[in-house]
């Protein structure tokens, strides 16, 4: 939706693809929100996190979205065609954003992550005849090297 297209546009249209923009991002909340599970099932701190970032924004922008939609409905009714383009772009701009973001949540699940658990256990193995370093180093000499003398004359 650019911005001279929805100049054009009727406030009825403006009504109903306001409309449409709110329910897709109430449904991509969802989505993320089934995301979000997913990734506590997996028990996935890393992918949880991305995900949950996420959602923060998503509900931010949905807040928003639904803000600026009851806004631009008494916008119409009150034929304030500044006000009802000023909400129906903001509208436009959070459904947007809102879409981008979903993408990022499915990229956040997609994505490999290692995470080291207290569980890890850590064996050193050492071969047998090798001198035990840790406890007792071995203390080495300094090597003492006197030059030649280079004059015959003392």
């Amino acid at each position: 939706m650019e911005e001279q297209e929805s100049e054009n546009l009727s406030d009825k249209e403006k009504l109903s693809r306001a409309g449409d923009a709110v329910a897709f991002m109430q449904k991509t909340l969802r989505d993320v929100l089934d995301k979000v599970e997913e990734a506590r099932k997996e028990r996935d701190l890393v992918k949880l996190n991305c995900v949950n970032e996420k959602l923060t924004q998503v509900k931010a922008l949905l807040r928003i979205g639904e803000q600026a939609y009851v806004a631009l409905q008494e916008a119409v009714a009150r034929g304030a065609e500044d006000g009802a383009q000023h909400e129906y772009a903001k509208i436009v701009i959070a459904r947007q954003r809102v879409n981008e973001l979903r993408a990022e949540a499915e990229q956040c699940i997609g994505q490999l992550a290692y995470v080291v658990d207290e569980k890890t256990v850590v064996t050193v193995e050492t071969p047998e005849g090798l001198p035990d370093v840790t406890t007792n180093p071995p203390v080495y000499q300094p090597i003492v090297y006197n030059p030649p003398v280079l004059s015959p004359v003392q």
